[in-house]
């Protein structure tokens, strides 16, 4: 799967429309299954395909030194201004392809990914993962397409493929009984 220039306007496009929206709050998944920072103590998370980015500036808001990564410069750019208004520094905005990724092995504690599927990139994010680090993901599965026929297949996760893929990790939490699959997963050391 190659992410294009045209998908980068699209994307571009869709949050251009959603700009003058309420900024969104972080997913919930976020406050039950996120370790705590400690004092002196460095923890990295990465905000994954993250749109405004309201999952990583929250993560940075709890402490850690997050990477938001996203295709549209124009959702970056909307992160950027909220991060400014909370006065967080220690995130980072990335407008990265994620067909082909670059990330740091055993670098995050903490990997969040909501609404994004790209089954390519999952073995690269488990190894971006610290040894007792966690990824939080969230997703369609193939019910949602009793809500939305016009959703892509492609991008749809079968009923339990997504814990299949992480087999060999502790599952801390695992749901799918809606059109949404969810997992919190803790890397083994």
């Amino acid at each position: 799967m190659r992410m294009s220039a045209e998908d980068r306007v699209r994307w571009d496009d869709i949050y251009r429309q959603r700009l003058n929206e309420p900024y969104p709050p972080p997913n919930p998944l976020l406050f039950e299954y996120t370790p705590p920072v400690g004092n002196n103590e460095v923890k990295r998370a990465l905000d994954v395909a993250a749109g405004f980015g309201q999952n990583g500036l929250w993560l940075a808001s709890q402490g850690y030194h997050t990477d938001i990564t996203d295709i549209s410069r124009v959702a970056l750019e909307r992160a950027r201004v909220e991060m400014a208004v909370r006065n967080l520094r220690n995130i980072n905005l990335l407008q990265i392809d994620l067909d082909h990724p670059k990330f740091e092995a055993n670098y995050y504690d903490v990997i969040c990914v909501f609404r994004f599927l790209n089954r390519e990139l999952l073995p690269h994010l488990q190894e971006a993962t610290t040894a007792g680090g966690r990824i939080i993901y969230e997703t369609f599965n193939k019910r949602a397409l009793k809500q939305r026929s016009d959703m892509n297949p492609t991008y749809l996760l079968e009923l339990g493929e997504l814990k299949a893929c992480f087999e060999h990790w502790k599952i801390l939490y695992y749901n799918e009984d809606s059109h949404l699959t969810q997992l919190v997963a803790l890397k083994p050391f």
